[in-house]
C-alpha cells in the first residue's frame, strides 16, 4: 500500500513557498486523507500497530534526495482530484484558508497498480 503526496511545484519555483510551509501542506493532506478513510479496511492495514514503522509514501517535488510527484499548479492539481474522483480513489485536496487555494492532495493508502496509473503524466 501506498499514499501518495501531490504538491503544487509552483509554489516552491515559482512563488518561493519556504520548505517548511510546503511540508506542512503536505502533512495536513495526508493526515486528512487518513481521516477521511479510517474505517476503509486499507487505511487500518496501513495504519495498523505491526505496519506502523513501515508506512510508505510517494510525493513530489524535487528537493533532497527525495522522490515526489508534482503538479505543475494548481490548475494540474484540481484536475488531478477531478481523475482520482470520477476513478473512485479516496483522496483529500488541501485548500488553504484563508486564501482559498489549493496546494496539495493526498489520496488514502491504496495499492499502488489501481493508483500510479492515474498519476502517470506528473514529472519526477
Amino acid at each position: 500500500l501506498l499514499q501518495y503526496v501531490v504538491l503544487r511545484r509552483d509554489l516552491w519555483t515559482e512563488l518561493d513557498w519556504p520548505l517548511g510551509s510546503l511540508v506542512a501542506q503536505g502533512c495536513h493532506a495526508a493526515t486528512a486523507a487518513l481521516w477521511m478513510t479510517r474505517e476503509a479496511a486499507t487505511t487500518q492495514q496501513y495504519c495498523a500497530p505491526e505496519n506502523i514503522d513501515h508506512m510508505h509514501k510517494a510525493s513530489r517535488p524535487g528537493w533532497g534526495g527525495l522522490q515526489k510527484w508534482g503538479a505543475e499548479d494548481e490548475a494540474q492539481l484540481r484536475k488531478l482530484a477531478t481523475k482520482l474522483g470520477e476513478a473512485g480513489v479516496a483522496h483529500k485536496l488541501w485548500i488553504e484558508q484563508p486564501e482559498d487555494f489549493a496546494t496539495c492532495l493526498s489520496t488514502a493508502p491504496a495499492p499502488k497498480s489501481a493508483v500510479a496509473p492515474l498519476l502517470k503524466k506528473l514529472k519526477l
